[in-house]
């Protein structure tokens, strides 16, 4: 007893992505937790957590994320998810002691001089939100899963794992989209002196995988891993493959 007090179990938190909640972690917190103690928030706005800023500033849901974790941290985030993972490091670096990124950027929205989401598809999203806020929802889950070698089956996890919490907010929804779409914290990656690794799928239409070589050259000393078969979710369509990943990067 002793001993496991003086080494505790570190502190894992998984950040999910945009118009899900912490369901999507569900098998990895299964897979995981004989290593970890595993932090799973939701977003404002999102799943259990109904509480979300009017203007849905970046700095809000910072400063409401770093109040829900202990300082020393493992924090991996998942797209959207990765994206605030981002910025909790960089406003409160004692709260995180290692950054991964999983299928994340600093910056999603497509310009020439970076790969990411065309504008026009973000666009999409966003009129469709006003009209169909659930089939919205579900076309983004399809699009998660294209490419993968069992994208049918990826999908109906997805699916299955975030029907057990509340439904997002639209209002949330709709904001997180503008906040996708607005946010470039290349800077601010760059300038950060934590451990950084990261987690791509070669398959992925969201975050293509040529944004790897970009996010190297803002951080060399960063090790990113791309796992040849898998899209935008790789802990849900290979998750012994993600997990064997994380294991082994914790540091």
């Amino acid at each position: 007893m002793a001993e496991q007090q003086q080494n505790p179990k570190p502190t894992l938190v998984l950040l999910h992505g945009w118009g899900l909640n912490q369901g999507v972690w569900s098998d990895i917190k299964q897979q995981l937790a004989a290593d970890f103690r595993i932090l799973t928030p939701d977003l404002p706005g999102f799943g259990q957590n109904q509480q979300f800023p009017a203007d849905y500033q970046l700095s809000a849901v910072v400063r409401q994320l770093a109040a829900q974790i202990p300082e020393q941290s493992y924090v991996f985030g998942w797209s959207l998810g990765g994206l605030i993972a981002i910025a909790l490091a960089a406003a409160f670096p004692q709260q995180v002691r290692q950054l991964a990124l999983i299928a994340a950027t600093p910056k999603f929205l497509a310009t020439p001089d970076w790969p990411g989401m065309r504008a026009e598809v973000m666009q999409q999203f966003s009129s469709a939100l006003m009209v169909n806020l659930p089939q919205t929802i579900q076309r983004f889950l399809a699009i998660q899963a294209m490419g993968s070698e069992h994208a049918r089956h990826d999908i109906l996890k997805l699916r299955e794992s975030i029907a057990a919490y509340p439904p997002p907010q639209a209002q949330a929804v709709a904001l997180a989209l503008t906040l996708l779409a607005q946010t470039d914290l290349r800077q601010t990656f760059a300038e950060l002196t934590l451990p950084i690794v990261g987690c791509y799928g070669r398959l992925d239409s969201l975050v293509p995988v040529s944004v790897v070589q970009m996010l190297q050259a803002l951080q060399p000393q960063a090790r990113f891993t791309v796992l040849p078969k898998a899209s935008h979710a790789p802990f849900i369509s290979h998750p012994a493959e993600f997990c064997s990943w994380l294991r082994s990067v914790v540091q």
